[in-house]
């Protein structure tokens, strides 16, 4: 049952803009997408995949997986995934409590929830809950290209694919327009990445777009961790505000809902601590009366277990899917979204082996 081998793989790709965007790399400027899978083995040979999070930090959250997390981690009992996960963050402290350590510690849960489901021979959602949906309903989460035309074509294509809302990381009113022509009736959410150190600012804007229908205005102010300035632009706002993906793991989501600063709650299984973080965030985002749609825009076991928590919590909602077409995806076909909606696999633990 303990640990024996922990081994990381990065799987690189070549991708495309879905519907031929005339930008290259969206807002995070990416010529490739890399996806660090993190395979873990125990001593009775049963084994789980991983993944931390990656775009262009995908080596960085290797080399924290490889130097610090992993042989920590050889010899502790892998049905122990609480206490490991404990043992991590308080030894591993001082590297920090947001970034890629916390992303590898992220990593092994999810491959040790994905164990701990092929031991007991059960998918991951039947140990999470009782709601045993088959499909997940998707979003597409489009790039930011900065031009009108590339988000109206985007924003039809995601239609034309059968998905269900659209997320923008657009701050350009006529970028926003455009979708919202294109994608009429449709749930349209923004991502605009912090991009207001003014929370008046925000404000401002968050009421130019409310008469468009905006289901959430998300992380509107910068630092993401000013709770503060967050809060007030929820009070004042007239549409619901959306974040978590930035902050450092389940504490910081206590004082996200403390301040009263979301309506939607973003935790990331890749960043924040594996599936664990999002069953935990989950129970604090109920108490707090917030809705919980995880952040979930890469392709591996993250994306995998986020499905798999969403499969079995209580209220349905949708699962984030990076809208970008990649060349060889790590789990090919699987997770292809069809009629809007993503299918649950029916094999024990997270159910997919990746190539």
């Amino acid at each position: 049952m303990r640990i024996a081998r922990i081994e990381c793989r990065l799987h690189r790709t070549g991708f495309r803009h879905a519907a031929g965007a005339a930008s290259t790399g969206g807002n995070l400027g990416l010529r490739g997408m890399e996806t660090l899978l993190v395979r873990v083995e125990t001593e009775d040979g049963l084994h789980g995949w991983g993944e931390g999070f990656g775009f262009s930090l995908a080596r960085t959250t290797q080399d924290a997986v490889e130097r610090l997390v992993a042989p920590a981690c050889i010899g502790q009992d892998s049905r122990d995934i609480d206490g490991i996960g404990r043992m991590l963050r308080r030894r591993l402290h001082n590297y920090g409590r947001n970034g890629p350590v916390t992303f590898g510690i992220s990593a092994i849960d999810i491959a040790l929830w994905d164990i701990a489901g092929r031991r007991a021979g059960r998918p991951l959602h039947a140990l999470l809950g009782r709601a045993a949906r088959g499909r997940v309903p998707a979003y597409a989460s489009l790039l930011r290209y900065g031009v009108a035309e590339d988000v109206a074509r985007n924003a039809a294509e995601a239609v034309r694919r059968g998905y269900r809302a659209i997320k923008l990381h657009e701050i350009d009113p006529d970028c926003i327009l455009a979708a919202r022509r294109a994608a009429p009736g449709l749930p349209l959410m923004l991502d605009i990445n912090c991009a207001w150190d003014d929370p008046e600012d925000a404000i401002r804007f968050c009421d130019s777009v409310a008469p468009l229908g905006i289901r959430w205005v998300e992380e509107p102010t910068w630092p993401p961790e000013a709770l503060d300035g967050m809060a007030r632009v929820r009070a004042a706002a007239r549409c619901p505000i959306a974040a978590g993906e930035n902050l450092g793991g389940v504490e910081d989501f206590r004082r996200l809902f403390a301040a009263g600063a979301v309506d939607v709650a973003q935790p990331s299984a890749t960043k924040h601590g594996g599936v664990s973080a999002l069953v935990a965030v989950a129970a604090l985002a109920r108490d707090a009366g917030c809705a919980v749609v995880p952040h979930s825009p890469y392709f591996g076991p993250g994306l995998l277990a986020t499905l798999h928590v969403l499969a079995a919590a209580e209220a349905e909602q949708p699962i984030e899917v990076y809208f970008a077409d990649l060349d060889h995806p790590p789990y090919g076909t699987a997770l292809a979204v069809r009629d809007g909606c993503m299918d649950l696999p029916a094999g024990p633990g997270l159910g997919l082996e990746p190539s």
